[in-house]
Parts: C-alpha cells; structure tokens; sequence
C-alpha cells in the first residue's frame, strides 16, 4: 500500500476529534450460539518444563495469542485500548482467564487491537515494541491507565490532538505519545523511550494496525468493542460472567 493510501485509511479510520476518539464504545456478539454444548474437556499438558500461559504468539491475523494453539476452544477478542467497557472487561477477566481457561490447555486467547483512533493505534503500538512474552501484561497496564491516558490527553486539548493528526505517518505516532504521556509510561514498564520512538516511527507496522481493523470489522461484523469470537463464531457475552459460562458451557470446566 502506498502513503497516499495509508494517508487515506488513518484519516477514515482514526482522525475524528478528540471528544469523538474518547466516546463511548459497546459491542458484542449478535445473538448467534457460539458453538456446541460439551463434555468437559479434559486438562491439556503443555510442553516440558513450559506452561501454557507464558506461550505467546503472533498470529497470520495480526493478534497476539496465549496458550495451546491446537486447543479445542479458541477465544478472541476485538479490543480497543481506548474503549471503557474493553477496560473493565480485562480487569475483571484476565487473571481468571489466563491462570484457569489458558493454563489448562483447553482455552487459548487471542487480542486483536481493533483500533478506532489515533490514540488507540499509538498506545497499540507500543503494545507490540517489547517481546511478544511481554504484550499481554502491557496490554493489561494499558487498559489499567486508561483513564489516567485520557484525562493527560484531554487536559492537552482538542488542539494539539488535532494537530499531533495532521504530521507526518513517521511522526505522528510519537506525538500523540507525548500528549498522552505513554512514553513515560512505557519506559517504567521495560519500552526504553529508544524503542518507543522507533516502533513509533514504523509507518508500515501502523498501517496493518489500522487496515486489520478495517478488514475484520467488515468480515465479522463488528458494531463495537469488545467483540468475541468463539472458535470464528461470534459470541454474544456483554461481560466476564456471560463469556466464562459460555466456555464452561463448551467443555472449559
């Protein structure tokens, strides 16, 4: 894809006003069962001297996936880093999620960043600057200091986000980071702000970013975020509680 293009999708996709880019977000499943009734699946033994939670991977779609690869039920997540109910949704699931569904073998995760502004894609990046191993703790920090992100982007005003917009691709990564104090934050968390400004000024790694979301929010449908799949069915789940009983449902206890 080419700059104009590139240009093109960011302006579309990411470049609303500030008040907007901080708006209120809401998704989910569409009603449709997310897969068969089962027996509950027996524990699945990792690989020697491993455990299924430390195995982290990126995925041909463009996410990050934890645990058994071959595992029979397999959750996804479309997540924005900006998005309230995304926020709460982590807090409350993912130690649970990670130390029981994942750790068994039966389960694996994966996040899909679905990005829907400019902060969302700059936090998203720096995300995906350390190891993989590292990026579902800094996605969960993320979610953690969301609030705190956007009152530092707000307290900037509408203004400089406006114009952190309109810079260069390889530039406007960094300065967004900057209003939203993510570099400072980042670096306390093992991104030195060396990484920082070099994952930021990858242009390219921002448009898959940002053309992923475009793509699968066509293919699947999606109206808000979080949405989930279950093994690729989407999963209507508004919160831990409905999502857990529907894993138990197909086999996860």
């Amino acid at each position: 894809m080419n700059r104009l293009s590139f240009r093109r999708i960011v302006l579309s996709l990411l470049a609303a006003p500030l008040s907007l880019a901080l708006a209120a977000c809401g998704g989910g499943g569409d009603g449709k069962d997310a897969g068969p009734n089962g027996d509950p699946i027996a524990k699945i033994a990792p690989p020697s001297g491993k455990a299924w939670a430390d195995m982290v991977e990126k995925t041909s779609e463009g996410g990050y996936r934890m645990g058994n690869p071959e595992a029979p039920i397999k959750l996804v997540e479309f997540g924005s880093l900006t998005c309230p109910h995304c926020a709460d949704f982590a807090a409350k699931s993912s130690a649970e999620l990670r130390d029981n569904f994942v750790a068994s073998g039966r389960v694996s995760f994966e996040f899909r960043n679905f990005v829907r502004d400019g902060i969302d894609l700059t936090a998203a990046q720096l995300t995906r600057c350390g190891a993989p191993e590292s990026y579902f703790a800094l996605t969960e920090q993320a979610f953690a200091n969301q609030q705190a992100m956007i009152a530092t982007v707000q307290k900037g005003g509408e203004a400089g986000f406006e114009q952190a917009m309109k810079l260069p691709d390889n530039q406007r990564g960094m300065a967004i980071a900057q209003l939203a104090g993510l570099i400072d934050f980042f670096a306390a968390r093992g991104i030195s702000k060396e990484q920082s400004a070099i994952c930021l000024a990858d242009a390219k790694a921002a448009e898959a970013l940002a053309k992923a979301t475009q793509d699968q929010a066509k293919e699947f449908d999606i109206q808000g975020t979080p949405t989930f799949l279950i093994n690729g069915a989407k999963a209507e789940a508004g919160d831990w509680a409905e999502l857990k009983a529907k894993l138990e449902t197909m086999g996860a206890r």
